[in-house]
């Protein structure tokens, strides 16, 4: 099937990107993390749309979406998503975040009535732990002040496993480089300052995780907050599981949506 590319307007009027394939009930809306795309997706869109509309988005200040929101913030980033959401006429919709967006899609789908389930991907491990804010005030200066030390030799061990295919490590590393840190810390700080904590209580839908093993989770401490909360793990893989290994990947994607009855 071929993608649709559309537009749509943001509650702060950024642009906001994102392509459309398939036509099926049930919508699939995946979103990217720091610093990545809709491209992050298209080995599930070509996976999926054969039994769920696939929707893939750039928020803003990625990808083809604008680039010129005055502030960013967690709001401004789940308003992306629902702007996106409203625009499609499927019955129902489960929202797809990786790492940074999956706070997003949480505070997105308690406002949104056609949310079914809500699938985190290798994020929001242990949702109790909190960053001190001495220490992401020294990671987001470092960004700002030498940000190809930070991409080639601090983030590495966080974000890839021994497993990690070397060409997924290099096209990630070559794209987060695209942008300068200042751009990087700009667009990730908001993660820092948002209370995901009191959005996963007031959630009401599913939530399910597909994780690596690169760091543990916590069932225990997601299930003090999210009502609904189960996890499936990718084996051996790093930060990026959909692109490191697409088919376990998928394959955990489709056992989370047959589980939900939520398969097509």
């Amino acid at each position: 099937m071929t993608p649709v590319a559309a537009h749509v307007s943001s509650a702060d009027g950024a642009r906001i990107a994102y392509e459309r394939t398939g036509t099926a009930p049930t919508a699939l809306v995946f979103v990217h993390g720091w610093l990545g795309s809709c491209r992050w997706w298209d080995t599930q869109r070509d996976a999926f749309a054969a039994s769920h509309t696939v929707v893939a988005l750039d928020l803003a200040g990625h990808g083809a979406s604008s680039r010129d929101r005055a502030r960013h913030s967690a709001e401004a980033y789940a308003s992306d998503i629902a702007a996106v959401v409203g625009a499609l006429d499927a019955e129902r919709v489960v929202l797809v975040g990786h790492s940074m967006s999956g706070a997003y899609a949480v505070e997105a789908a308690d406002g949104l009535q056609r949310v079914a389930a809500v699938v985190l991907v290798d994020t929001l491990k242990n949702v109790e732990q909190q960053i001190p804010a001495e220490q992401v005030d020294q990671m987001l200066a470092l960004y700002r002040r030498d940000f190809r030390t930070a991409v080639e030799r601090v983030l590495p061990p966080f974000l890839f496993a021994p497993g990690t295919p070397p060409e997924v490590s290099a096209r990630l590393q070559r794209e987060f480089l695209e942008r300068t840190g200042d751009e990087g810390a700009e667009l990730l700080a908001p993660l820092y300052r948002f209370d995901v904590r009191t959005a996963a209580e007031q959630l009401r839908v599913p939530v399910r995780a597909i994780n690596s093993d690169l760091q543990p989770t916590d069932v225990e401490a997601n299930r003090r907050h999210f009502r609904d909360y189960a996890v499936r793990i990718v084996a051996n893989t790093g930060h990026q599981p959909m692109l490191e290994a697409p088919a376990a990947f998928e394959a955990a994607l489709r056992d989370t949506l047959e589980e939900l009855g939520l398969g097509s």
